[in-house]
């Protein structure tokens, strides 16, 4: 009884272990394609997003460059007010 007892238990940790990896892969986003090779997948609004975070360092690199720059901020003044 004892060795039948032993391999439920042995065969209880493979399933465990299974559905642990599974959703350990599904968690991470990590996908088999069919010849068994594992890859990260692409997910569209991630890479949405980081063209969006790559957009606003552009502008937050404008915005600092002229908040600081003070020869390039009064210079912008004046064309404003030639504009009005």
């Amino acid at each position: 009884m004892v060795f039948w007892e032993a391999v439920v238990f042995i065969v209880a940790i493979g399933a465990i272990a299974s559905v642990i990896k599974s959703h350990y892969r599904a968690k991470h986003g990590i996908i088999a394609d069919e010849d068994g090779n594992e890859r990260l997948a692409v997910d569209p609004e991630a890479t949405r997003l980081k063209g969006e975070v790559a957009q606003l360092k552009e502008r937050i690199a404008v915005l600092e460059r002229l908040a600081t720059d003070d020869n390039g901020a009064r210079q912008l003044d004046r064309e404003i007010e030639k504009l009005r």
